[in-house]
């Protein structure tokens, strides 16, 4: 399995140059200005078009398990590679949610099978789940991901001593949404007030900003 590609205007390290590049066994082995092909070799003449590494995504949504009919880790993957994204981190706010270890394996067990980029999940955390994050493996999971505002489901974390023991206590790098659900709460009866249910997608923002809350505080 090896496959040059010739001609390449390659994009690597924040430089633009003329080079070939050697593909064996799915790793990169050689770039230089000319290669000659092996044997047996795939030869792709890239005419000057650009070469750039595969881009990683650190947030997804991709709807699986729960809602096939808006995404599937199959369906989203593909769409991924052919923008240019090689790698994604999938977040866990689907159905069931991806707050516990068995959740999460389901996941990988799924992407292993139909996924067609590499791929990580985020162990989702709730006001309940403090142990099973204690449990975590740091290979499990690409990060603990924490909703501090309103999101969908059990996966509002507005406990101080749950937050305070997740922080002190996670294997994996934590993401998360620092809002404040009665902050939040306040600004939408703002909006409201101005706009009845239709809200301009413009000012959306406004609703989770602690600049907008200020104002009216």
């Amino acid at each position: 399995m090896k496959t040059l590609i010739c001609n390449a205007q390659l994009v690597n390290e924040g430089v633009i140059t003329s080079q070939d590049l050697l593909i064996e066994d799915g790793r990169i082995s050689k770039i230089a200005a000319q290669i000659t092909a092996p044997a047996g070799a795939t030869v792709v003449d890239a005419a000057g078009k650009y070469l750039l590494p595969g881009m990683i995504d650190d947030q997804v949504h991709f709807r699986e398990p729960g809602f096939p009919n808006k995404g599937t880790i199959a369906s989203e993957s593909r769409a991924a590679v052919a923008g240019g994204i090689t790698s994604f981190m999938e977040m866990p706010n689907v159905n069931p949610q991806t707050t516990n270890l068995q959740a999460l394996e389901d996941k990988y067990t799924r992407a292993s099978q139909s996924s067609l980029a590499n791929f990580a999940f985020y162990l989702g955390a709730t006001n309940n789940n403090l142990e099973e994050i204690k449990r975590l493996d740091p290979n499990q999971a690409c990060g603990v991901k924490i909703f501090m505002g309103a999101s969908t489901g059990n996966m509002l974390v507005d406990n101080q001593q749950t937050l305070e023991g997740i922080f002190a206590n996670s294997p994996v790098v934590i993401a998360t949404h620092c809002e404040d659900s009665p902050m939040i709460a306040i600004n939408e009866e703002k909006m409201r007030q101005q706009y009845g249910e239709h809200v301009p997608v413009s000012l959306h923002g406004e609703i989770r900003s602690r600049e907008a809350w200020l104002k009216i505080v």
